[in-house]
């Protein structure tokens, strides 16, 4: 598989060969959904909390006598079924939301997502990202020139000045390798790598 290389204003002036291993991969759409919503799942966490019929405040009076009224029996005004009762199933922060995913699924997911991406011409690489200084404006001219707006920048060592320079960025994440997760390459327009981070990948994936 033939990448462009890119230069500083963003013209592909040359091409360069990644593993196929990485990014020639079918594309699974099912293994990568999966993927992606276990990815999601994984990040949330349990802060909801909800009264049950136990906890919620109420009387333990009984609302009417049993017999004699036509109504339906009742035995207190706590039971999920009345307003202002527990609920049935409450929400608690001990909940767990996490799924489980396989490594070799995992690491055939970003194979998938790479390859596709590849195939849409939204990946595309880079000798080096890197800045002397730590200015905001420098990432963000730098980016302009190249026409990127909605980037994910994958790279080999994320310094602190690239870091700091690029931070501030709103539509704009810098990463190494083992940090790029499938929510962040399917939701950036366009994935900038550099050569070294090619190299990575296929001691990762390949």
């Amino acid at each position: 598989m033939d990448l462009k290389l890119l230069n500083d204003q963003g013209q592909a002036d040359a091409t360069v060969s990644a593993p196929d291993t990485v990014f020639g991969r079918d594309f699974n759409e099912a293994l990568v959904h999966q993927v992606v919503i276990a990815y999601q799942a994984n990040a949330r966490s349990g802060n909801r909390a909800q009264k049950d019929r136990a906890t919620v405040k109420h009387s333990t009076k009984k609302p009417w006598r049993q017999k004699g009224t036509g109504r339906a029996r009742s035995g207190m005004t706590s039971s999920p079924i009345w307003r202002g009762g527990g609920r049935a199933f409450p929400n608690s922060p001990e909940e767990n939301f996490s799924q489980k995913v396989n490594k070799k699924m995992y690491r055939a997911g970003i194979r998938s997502i790479l390859s596709q991406l590849a195939r849409e011409d939204r990946i595309a690489v880079v000798e080096s990202f890197s800045f002397d200084t730590p200015k905001t404006k420098l990432a963000a001219s730098k980016l302009k020139a190249m026409g990127l707006d909605s980037v994910l920048v994958i790279t080999d060592v994320v310094d602190e000045n690239t870091y700091l320079a690029t931070r501030n960025l709103p539509h704009v994440a810098v990463v190494e390798p083992r940090y790029a997760d499938p929510l962040s390459l399917v939701h950036y327009k366009k994935v900038l790598i550099t050569k070294a981070a090619i190299a990575q990948f296929e001691e990762m994936l390949g």
